[in-house]
């Protein structure tokens, strides 16, 4: 059969070709849009509905969206807020039902655990109104606790559900021996179970956050003119020429570049989280 220089058979080097080549094309599939949005959020004005790549860019287009009249300043931190104040109260109290749920066999648990995987095949549109009216009549709708409590009726249970995977992943012989050198469960918790399932509890906090980051429905409907969130930013970028869309590339990279940060700095934790719960 015949070599390759490197000893591949040609079969061999004629399948791993293959691989790559569709491996650079899904790749070049996932980036280009990111691409070409960063590339429009630089460019000018004169330049956006061109193809060209080769183009002068500049930060107008950023600088005009954290000035009047958009101040998107204020909205960043409007979201920065919600989302981090979600987070906050949702992974403590998710690790702590996922502990339960795991570890403790009681009447209903099963039913429980469904009902709680039910909630998130809830369309947003269904209960969207029902909770502006709810929020309406208690005089909340410019403050931001309409979004972090309904944030929490979605995070909640998608954390629950992810973290309930982390602790079915731990063997429970180490909590034990903790028990038998005299710790009790919450100490178990905090000092066995909780460092030893740190990177499922990174992972479980990023989607979470980036659920919340990311959500416009609710965000839409719930909040005023003072908690407006960065997502809303885009329909600003509306104006009179139409679609902005030198400004919605600017506001999009905006939203992508949080995402694109917390990514690179726990992505050892991470890849740990992901597969930690693939296998009890």
């Amino acid at each position: 059969m015949a070599r390759t220089r490197k000893g591949r058979s040609w079969a061999q080097w004629r399948d791993w070709s293959v691989e790559k080549f569709w491996a650079l094309l899904i790749f070049l599939f996932v980036v280009f849009p990111i691409f070409w949005i960063a590339l429009t959020a630089f460019k000018e004005t004169r330049d956006v509905y061109t193809t060209k790549v080769w183009v002068p860019l500049t930060l107008d287009n950023f600088i005009t969206i954290f000035t009047p009249p958009f101040n998107y300043g204020k909205l960043v931190l409007n979201s920065f807020l919600i989302s981090t104040i979600t987070v906050a109260i949702a992974i403590p109290l998710g690790l702590m039902a996922a502990y339960v749920f795991a570890r403790y066999e009681f009447r209903g648990s099963q039913i429980l655990m469904v009902g709680v995987l039910v909630t998130q095949f809830i369309p947003p549109l269904v209960v969207a109104i029902p909770f502006y009216t709810l929020f309406r009549s208690l005089g909340v709708t410019e403050t931001y606790l309409p979004l972090v409590a309904v944030y929490l009726s979605i995070v909640l249970p998608y954390s629950v559900w992810m973290l309930k995977g982390f602790v079915d992943a731990l063997p429970i012989e180490v909590e034990e021996a903790a028990s038998v050198d005299g710790c009790n469960e919450f100490q178990t918790l905090r000092h066995i179970t909780f460092p030893m399932m740190l990177p499922g509890v990174i992972t479980a906090l990023v989607f979470s956050f980036i659920m919340c980051w990311n959500e416009f429905t609710y965000a839409l409907i719930l909040t005023g003119e003072e908690t407006r969130t960065l997502q809303l930013g885009l329909l600003a970028t509306v104006g009179v020429r139409g679609v902005l869309w030198e400004l919605m590339a600017a506001t999009g990279m905006v939203v992508m570049i949080p995402m694109f940060i917390l990514s690179f700095t726990i992505r050892k934790y991470f890849v740990e989280g992901l597969t930690m719960g693939a296998v009890k």
